[in-house]
């Protein structure tokens, strides 16, 4: 009976044991094929993506320099002799005329000098013109006259050197101009070393910058140049190109100029730094939104849409301005280019395009980030935006 028992427990448990294997290999089918079914549907699902067509466009050539402003006149205002301040008329900022007085130094001596230079002077001037009334008579030989003639000479001499040496302690301007900074007070002694202040002549400033030798003969005075600043966002001064020197400099292959900037209202002050631009003609090139293009390993990369798919195209990119980047080679014009969504795109995955946007931007692209540029050269030397 135990043994029969025994017999009915085993078979029992094997078939406990064979319905479990079944139930979980079938579970194991469903998921199995739930799992296929997902990735099938993941692989033929299509992107939403926007696009845009490259574009053709009229692209300026616009050469880069960087430059600080100058007075177009600029000294420094030192007196033309010692002696101590005992007026001053220097305010910073204020414009002046040539001519106008700044300062005084003590010239009690120098009047009292002036006025014994005038009497003798004097002296002398009566004395050669009696001398002169008795040489009509007879009365005084030739030799008298010449040697009172020298006699006023030499008194008119020491009379208009004495004035000069009181007109030296009188400091004025020597042209129109903004004054800087006081830097003596008032009762100070000073010498001819002695700076009182500065005078730059402002209605015009000057920049000094250098551009590349490659395009030495295609800069001529009176060409435009546009300048901006950081201190006036949003701003460009206009001016011209006044002066292109004769050399290049063996060691940056670069040549200086000098362009004039009016200043009439004084906004810009001397030495301030300014990046200027040249334009130097237009060419056709191709453009693209620059979010659509994808930079990986320090490669450049575009998606096109080809067939339904994403296609991955690597370029070469130029110049940039306003949202667009140039396009110097991968792709043509009219090309339909993925704009948005380039993020989940990969080689050869459909895509479903939302919209189709026109490009916009404009002319005088500038170089994008990362972008080869032309080599430039030393201190206030210049780069080239496109070619």
């Amino acid at each position: 009976m135990m043994v029969i028992l025994r017999q009915i427990l085993f078979v029992t448990v094997l078939a406990g044991l064979a319905l479990g294997g079944y139930v979980y290999y079938q579970q194991a089918l469903l998921a199995s094929a739930e799992s296929k079914g997902h990735t099938t549907q993941a692989a033929t699902r299509s992107i939403a993506v926007e696009v845009a067509p490259a574009e053709s466009r009229k692209l300026a050539r616009i050469l880069e320099a960087v430059g600080t402003t100058r007075a177009l006149r600029s000294i420094d205002i030192v007196p033309d002799a010692e002696g101590r301040i005992v007026e001053i008329d220097i305010v910073a900022g204020r414009e002046v005329e040539a001519g106008q007085l700044l300062a005084r130094l003590d010239d009690e001596i120098e009047q009292a000098t002036l006025t014994e230079a005038q009497a003798t002077l004097d002296e002398k001037s009566a004395a050669l013109a009696r001398a002169e009334t008795l040489f009509q008579s007879k009365t005084v030989s030739r030799a008298t006259i010449d040697q009172v003639r020298a006699e006023t000479a030499i008194a008119r001499a020491t009379q208009e050197r004495a004035q000069r040496r009181l007109d030296d302690r009188v400091v004025r301007a020597p042209f129109s101009g903004v004054l800087g900074i006081k830097a003596i007070d008032l009762g100070a002694r000073v010498d001819t070393d002695s700076v009182l202040t500065s005078l730059d002549d402002l209605s015009a400033v000057e920049i000094e910058f250098s551009l590349p030798e490659t395009v030495y003969g295609q800069i001529e005075e009176g060409q435009a140049v546009t300048a901006v600043a950081a201190a006036f966002p949003g701003r460009s001064f206009t001016g011209t190109v006044v002066a292109v020197d004769s050399r290049i400099d063996q060691t940056s292959r670069a040549f200086k100029l000098r362009a004039r900037l009016p200043n009439e209202k004084r906004e810009l002050p001397a030495g301030m730094f300014m990046r200027l631009s040249l334009a130097m003609g237009a060419r056709d090139a191709v453009i693209v939104r620059e979010e659509a293009i994808l930079v990986q390993g320090g490669n450049a990369y575009l998606f096109i849409v080809e067939n339904g798919k994403a296609v991955q195209r690597r370029i070469t990119a130029g110049a940039r301005r306003d949202g667009m980047v140039e396009v110097v080679s991968g792709i043509a014009a009219g090309e339909v280019v993925v704009s948005r969504g380039i993020q989940s795109l990969r080689d050869g995955i459909p895509v479903d395009v939302l919209v189709r946007p026109p490009p916009d931007g404009g002319e005088d692209l500038q170089p994008p980030a990362g972008a080869a540029r032309q080599p430039a050269p030393s201190s206030g030397t210049a780069g080239q935006r496109s070619s």
